[in-house]
């Protein structure tokens, strides 16, 4: 392997909104921030934890009216007649 073309290769500490943390290794070698970890996310613990950034339901929501899902629901039965 060539010498000094790789980059640096740290501990960093991962913080997570729940208030959880651990340590990794990256190259980028700063301290991150996440949303959701393994500690919270709803995969590992089992409950139901509803994410919402930025209101984004509620934007497609206003976009669409409720009219994008109701456009696929009545083009589904009209296929499956044959």
């Amino acid at each position: 392997m060539k010498d000094k073309i790789h980059p640096k290769y740290a501990e960093v500490t991962v913080t997570c909104a729940c208030g959880a943390s651990f340590k990794t290794r990256s190259t980028l070698c700063k301290d991150y921030q996440v949303d959701i970890c393994s500690v919270c996310h709803p995969f590992y613990t089992g409950k139901q934890k509803f994410v919402d950034t930025a209101g984004r339901v509620e934007k497609f929501q206003k976009k669409f009216g409720g009219q994008y899902f109701k456009k696929a629901e009545a083009a589904k039965p009209a296929a499956a007649k044959k």
